[in-house]
């Protein structure tokens, strides 16, 4: 019986040999795609070569990846153990092929591995297709001999494979395996598809094409191969075994597991082994790539699958911690392949025992919650979401590990009542502390804001105002004084420094006492204080001094500005686009604004040019900018905008701007702009000076992110514009108001030159007014076969059309010598591909030349050579062809 290590080895040693690069496993935790949580398919490390962003020295290649499917859109992990087929951890074996060959070859070297290679048996195979991929049904037929029965077409995304809404994309073909009447279940696309019968055992996708977000899609011009097999799966196969868990490996692990708590491995425990062997993977190897255990991003899912196999173990009696005694019986079976396990095994078992150690000690107490919470339901009744909630913020138990607990008893948990107490939680924890960005220091200001009280803001009235230096904080604690050169956090009484909040940047300035000076660099804000973040740059500073405190004009100017205009843009975008319009996000800094809001569309030209100058139109109007202090509920009964993850408490600051009526008068109701905000704005609108939309760009899905520039940097942009306008023109000797003409006009001339020469050049192919080259007869069939100069190999199709068109019935070659490699096209008239193919032409004069592969329909194929010297050699294969 074949191993699971031997299985593996067979698939990359077959590809190998048929000239693909073996490339070893990438991290578990994606290099190249911060979109994904953990590599989850073997085609991960090879997006940027499929899309093209990226190249390397091979164009086909082989790998056995590590996955992890545990969290995000990709979630196994509640099914782990009651199934045969699902795990956290798996690997995927795949073939890759980046613009080289494609389904001609993919699909005889599948069959060949699985028939030849593993030695499953034909009969027992059957496969799907895309139901418009005759290609692909057809090359099974020929490759497989597969009956019509045995190719199944399905005209959904199952045999469809998209990288993302736009990009590439393809058909795929999937292999089934058989496994025979004796057990339940339909072929794929049936009633009964669900069934264990008929089993996905690999699957190719046929990189093809390019998606738009019209929905069209294009052929790309380097056609790919990504396909991609379940280890654990084939290996099931292979071993005569219907349920993955069943294989050798898996099985060694749940063996260790039994020995280590002394159960029966295929008793009333059964399920809790096939958890632990599981989770003892993907737990081990995602600690080898660098994931540590911790309560938020990928290190809380690698806790939460830690401790669900925890939980197994105490269920089946293990008093201690069982989980690291495991791992030496992984790396015996898995660390030849993965070194990695080997290297970090120390770690591993290290960071497992301390995880169950800890874990255990609040184990017992949350199932005893659980067990009274349960004890006070109803017989049968779901677990009430705030228990569950409990039980996930007291006692550390993620709510998939007590649904896991729950499903043994046959019952469920308020999913949507956990989910709202999760967000009750968060609100209290933003509402608590708005941060100063680093957790360790939060302590230190709540002790600041109770023993001395919180700081009060002066900036709105004013940029200058006097303080008296409460506290100096360095590292997380107060120091007496601070000398020159030395970095410091500074805390006063009252300040006009704007504390960087609701996408307005901190400010920056200076703060003078008798001794010395500070030089403020940012501004931030935790639990009502207000920190001014800087360094002594003269003498010395010291608690308790009085200090004159300095807001930086310039950049509080630009950033008022950035951040009025702000205002004006969201409601320009609402009137332009409609009410759906909503901030999600907004950067408001002294050299740019940034605005993003929920729309589905970019925004045409004219949409931009439609918003751009209903901003400036109000900015002309210099309407004042005023400023109210009311409840929330006032501020929305007036139609007020709040802005997007603000927090506001008893009482709002409402900030209206530009006047419907252009009359000067604040009639209500007819202000253009009213938003609740806490930010500093421009004394009247005229103040932003001008407004310039950069562009507009996706920010996440179904969020737009507009990026502007006002005053000094909106017309430092128009004059850099305009200097770039007035180059173009002095290149082209044309004034400014005609370079767009004249640059159409160049485009213009340029394509008629360029069909013009490719006239020629097809004329003198074609051998101009000497009638072109003469066709010699081979075995009854015509035959013009020519090398010509000066053409390339896109010019040939459109030749041998030509050239066939004149003989009227025969063949045609054709060898562009480019200068580098040969390019070789072949055509055969209509009346003769019965006997004769294209293809078949094309290939062997591409071999003659060194070259390779080649395709194309029997009238029409094309291929390229390696060297030209040998086109006659090439000639004479194509004649050889013909001549039987």
């Amino acid at each position: 019986m074949a191993s699971l290590n031997d299985i593996r080895s067979t698939y990359l040693d077959f590809f190998e040999k048929n000239g693909h690069r073996v490339v070893d496993s990438s991290p578990l935790v994606p290099r190249n795609d911060p979109t994904l949580m953990f590599t989850n398919s073997g085609m991960v490390q090879f997006k940027n070569l499929f899309t093209g962003t990226e190249h390397r020295d091979y164009k086909r290649a082989t790998t056995a990846q590590k996955c992890v499917r545990a969290g995000g859109k990709h979630n196994d992990l509640d099914n782990v153990g009651y199934t045969a087929r699902h795990h956290t951890f798996f690997e995927m074996l795949g073939n890759f092929s980046f613009g080289d060959y494609f389904k001609e070859t993919a699909i005889p070297l599948a069959w060949e591995l699985l028939t030849k290679g593993f030695g499953l048996d034909p009969k027992r195979l059957l496969v799907t297709v895309y139901h418009t991929d005759d290609e692909a049904a057809n090359l099974w037929k020929k490759v497989a001999g597969l009956s019509d029965d045995k190719i199944i077409r399905i005209a959904t995304s199952d045999n469809f494979w998209m990288m993302g809404p736009t990009g590439p994309c393809g058909p795929c073909t999937e292999i089934f395996y058989d496994h025979g009447p004796h057990i339940w279940g339909g072929p794929p696309g049936s009633a009964e598809e669900d069934g264990d019968r008929f089993i996905e055992i690999w699957n190719n996708v046929f990189m093809q094409y390019e998606q738009f977000e019209d929905g069209s899609r294009r052929e790309l011009d380097a056609k790919s191969i990504d396909t991609g097999m379940g280890l654990e799966r084939i290996g099931a196969l292979l071993q005569g075994k219907h349920d993955n868990y069943d294989t050798d490996l898996m099985r060694s692990l749940i063996e260790a597991s039994a020995n280590a708590t002394s159960s029966d491995p295929d008793g009333p425990g059964k399920t809790s082994h096939r958890v632990i062997a599981d989770h003892l993977r993907s737990t081990s190897f995602l600690i080898a790539d660098g994931v540590m255990p911790s309560n938020e991003g990928r290190g809380y899912v690698l806790r939460r699958i830690m401790r669900r196999a925890m939980r197994h173990a105490h269920m089946l009696g293990a008093q201690d911690p069982v989980m690291f005694k495991l791992v030496p019986a992984l790396v015996r079976q898995m660390g030849a392949a993965y070194p990695e396990l080997s290297r970090a095994q120390a770690l591993i078992e290290e960071t497992l025992k301390l995880e169950e150690t800890k874990f255990k000690q609040t184990l017992d107490r949350g199932l005893r919650l659980l067990d009274d919470e349960l004890s006070r339901l109803p017989e049968g009744a779901d677990l009430p979401g705030g228990a569950a909630f409990k039980l996930y913020d007291t006692y550390g138990f993620p709510l998939d590990l007590t649904q896991d607990a729950l499903r043994e008893q046959g019952r469920a948990v308020d999913v949507a009542g956990f989910d709202a107490a999760m967000a009750e939680q968060k609100a209290k924890a933003r509402a608590a502390w708005s941060g100063s960005g680093e957790a360790k220091d939060a302590k230190i200001w709540f002790e600041l804001a109770e023993d001395r009280g919180t700081t009060e803001f002066l900036g709105y009235e004013t940029e200058t105002a006097e303080g008296v230096v409460l506290a100096l904080v360095r590292d997380g604690a107060e120091i007496g004084s601070a000398a020159t050169g030395e970095a410091v956090q500074v805390v006063v009484n009252q300040t006009p420094f704007y504390a960087e909040s609701g996408g307005q940047v901190g400010d920056t300035g200076l703060i003078r006492t008798d001794t010395g000076m500070i030089e403020v660099t940012d501004t931030k804000k935790a639990a009502g204080v207000f920190i001014h973040i800087g360094r002594v740059t003269e003498g010395s500073v010291a608690k308790g001094q009085p200090a004159k405190l300095e807001v930086g004009h310039g950049r509080r100017s630009a950033i008022r500005a950035n951040h009025s205009a702000t205002h004006l843009l969201h409601e320009a975008l609402r009137r332009a686009l409609g009410d759906h319009v909503a901030q999600k996000g907004s950067l408001n800094a002294p050299d740019r604004l940034r605005f993003d809001f929920s729309h589905s569309h970019a925004l045409t030209a004219a949409e931009q040019a439609q918003v751009e100058a209903e901003v400036n139109a109000f900015v002309r109007q210099n309407a004042p900018v005023e400023t109210r202090i009311m409840t929330p509920d006032d501020a929305r009964a007036i139609g007020a905008q709040a802005l997007f993850g603000e927090k506001y408490g008893d009482e709002v600051r409402v900030v209206s701007m530009g006047l419907l009526d252009g009359s000067g008068k604040g009639a209500e109701g007819r202000t253009y702009s009213l938003e609740l905000c806490g930010g500093t704005h421009v004394a009247r609108t005229g103040d932003i000076g001008a407004f310039v939309l950069l562009g507009d760009s996706a920010s996440s899905a179904g969020v737009r992110r507009v990026e502007a520039l006002t005053g000094e940097a909106a017309l430092a942009h128009l004059r850099a514009q305009d200097a770039r306008l007035a180059e173009i023109a002095a290149v082209l000797k044309a004034p400014a108001t005609e370079v767009v003409d004249r640059v159409k006009a160049l485009f213009d001339e340029r394509r008629a030159l360029q069909n013009e020469v490719a006239q020629l050049r097809r004329d003198l192919a074609m051998g101009g007014s000497s009638g072109g080259p003469e066709a010699k007869e081979v075995n009854g069939i015509k035959l013009i076969a020519q090398v010509l100069q000066g053409v390339s190999g896109k010019d040939l199709p459109a030749l041998v059309d030509e050239m066939k068109a004149r003989i009227g019935s025969g063949a045609v070659l054709l060898i562009a010598d480019t200068g580098a490699k040969p390019a070789v096209a072949a055509g055969v008239t209509a009346d003769l591909t019965g006997r004769l193919s294209a293809v078949t032409l094309v290939k062997a004069a591409a071999e003659a030349m060194g070259g390779k592969g080649g395709g194309g329909r029997p009238d029409m194929a094309q291929a390229g050579g390696a060297d030209i010297a040998l086109a006659d050699a090439a000639i004479a294969a194509a004649e050889a062809v013909i001549g039987g």
